[in-house]
């Protein structure tokens, strides 16, 4: 199982959740997040990580050539797209793209097979935000044939992690808010709480 820690908006977050285990680090530029980051910096964080860890640009209902153009620059490793884009617009991206969906109650998992060539991040549904609400909606709604091919966001912690390793298998987990001290600052202690707990459980493969 993988690791995202998204929201990064300093060279020494980043090289700290890189140093404890990290292997994907989210960076969000939608203006509106409290976590939002600016090209310029996000650019001068990436040119000083590892070539193993993938860098994603998050973002939300963005004009496709701004998205294309930012990932050239920046040096993206993909695209993580939160808004409201439709299969046609995934198609033009030219990074490999990580297409979100918020889930609720009635969510139709069939949406999923209209996106072609992407992976998917499932988070917790808001009529307010886009992410990181810091809350885990139904895990049991998600059907077995998507669980293994997932990034599962949305109020994942130290604290019930090991349940998602052992009953829901993701291809990955994605983290912001629960291991931070106030948006866009990452908590030491609470980075090492959760890395020490995953890389037991990946010890155990």
């Amino acid at each position: 199982m993988k690791v995202k820690i998204c929201g990064t908006t300093n060279i020494k977050d980043a090289m700290l959740s890189v140093e404890l285990g990290a292997d994907m680090l989210g960076f969000i530029f939608y203006y509106k997040s409290k976590r939002y980051i600016q090209y310029n910096v996000a650019e001068s964080i990436i040119r000083q990580l590892p070539d193993s860890v993938l860098k994603i640009g998050v973002f939300v209902n963005s004009a496709i050539g701004e998205v294309n153009s930012a990932a050239d620059k920046i040096g993206l490793s993909a695209v993580q797209l939160h808004g409201n884009e439709t299969p046609s617009y995934t198609k033009q991206i030219k990074r490999p793209v990580i297409k979100s969906f918020r889930v609720g109650s009635k969510f139709d998992f069939t949406l999923l097979d209209k996106y072609e060539n992407c992976s998917f991040l499932l988070d917790n549904f808001s009529e307010k935000k886009f992410g990181g609400t810091g809350k885990s909606f139904n895990w049991s709604l998600i059907p077995k044939e998507f669980k293994s091919k997932i990034i599962l966001a949305g109020g994942v912690s130290s604290k019930n992690i090991e349940e998602i390793f052992v009953n829901i298998k993701p291809y990955a987990v994605d983290l912001v808010s629960s291991i931070e001290k106030f948006p866009g600052k990452k908590h030491e202690e609470k980075l090492k709480e959760f890395f020490n707990t995953v890389n037991k459980l990946r010890d155990k493969c």
